[in-house]
C-alpha cells in the first residue's frame, strides 16, 4: 500500500503483514497490530502526535470508542479524557482522499449529542478542523492545545 506522507511530524511506526498478507500497524492505544488502511495511517499519526506533542497521556486516549445515536451503534475515531474521565475532546479521523467538510463536521456535531465534549477535531492528515464548543456557538481555533490547556476548556 502506497500512503502519502501527511502533515504531520514524521513518527516511526511498526508494520507486520497477517496471514493473509494484509498489512498492519502497531497501535500503541489498543496494544495490537490492526489493518492499515488510509483512515488508520492517519489516526495513527494522530495519536502519535497527540502523545509525543500535545502531552496526552496514553491512558487518556480511547480508540473507536462505542456509542449510541438514535439506538444505533456508531463508534468514535478517537476520544481523550481527563483524569477524572470526563471526555475532552472527540477525534474524527478520514482518510486522506476524503475532505473535511460540514458534512463531517455535522457528523462529529450528532456524535457529540451523546459524548457532550467542549472540543471536536476532525483530520484527514493534510487539513486539520479544531472546533472548541461554546454556548454562543462553536469556535474555530488554530491548533489543538497541549493537554494541560484543553482540560480547561
Amino acid at each position: 500500500m502506497n500512503l502519502p506522507a501527511l502533515n504531520f511530524p514524521k513518527f516511526e511506526f511498526r508494520f507486520q503483514k497477517n496471514k493473509k498478507g494484509t498489512v498492519q500497524i502497531f497501535d500503541c492505544i489498543r496494544k495490537k497490530f490492526v489493518d492499515l488502511t488510509p483512515e488508520e495511517w492517519v489516526r495513527q499519526h494522530l495519536v502519535h502526535f497527540l502523545i509525543s506533542h500535545k502531552n496526552v497521556p496514553p491512558s487518556m486516549v480511547a480508540i473507536e470508542r462505542q456509542l449510541f445515536l438514535n439506538q444505533t451503534k456508531r463508534r468514535t475515531d478517537v476520544v481523550v479524557f481527563n483524569s477524572v474521565l470526563k471526555p475532552l475532546l472527540l477525534i474524527e479521523c478520514k482518510a486522506p482522499s476524503v475532505d473535511i467538510n460540514q458534512l463531517t463536521i455535522d457528523q462529529s456535531l450528532r456524535y457529540n449529542l451523546e459524548l457532550n465534549v467542549p472540543a471536536i477535531y476532525l483530520c484527514n492528515g493534510f487539513k486539520h478542523v479544531f472546533i472548541k464548543i461554546e454556548p454562543a456557538g462553536p469556535i474555530l481555533i488554530k491548533e489543538i492545545p497541549l493537554y494541560e490547556h484543553l482540560q480547561t476548556f
